[in-house]
């Protein structure tokens, strides 16, 4: 599981024996977005609990 997130946000080199489709493409992309928007929240709520306004 963290090989695959790795390389949705490029940190790991792809794997050579994947298969190279289109729709695999935009699924990797939107996953990568989710992914990173999911961090951002965290971030967000961990810095609004820690410096609470």
């Amino acid at each position: 599981m963290w090989d695959q997130i790795l390389r949705y946000l490029y940190l790991k080199k792809k794997d050579p024996n994947a298969p190279v489709n289109t729709n695999i493409k935009l699924m990797h992309g939107m996953n990568r977005i989710s992914i990173l928007l999911f961090l951002f929240a965290i971030l967000l709520m961990i810095f609004r609990l820690v410096f609470k306004r």
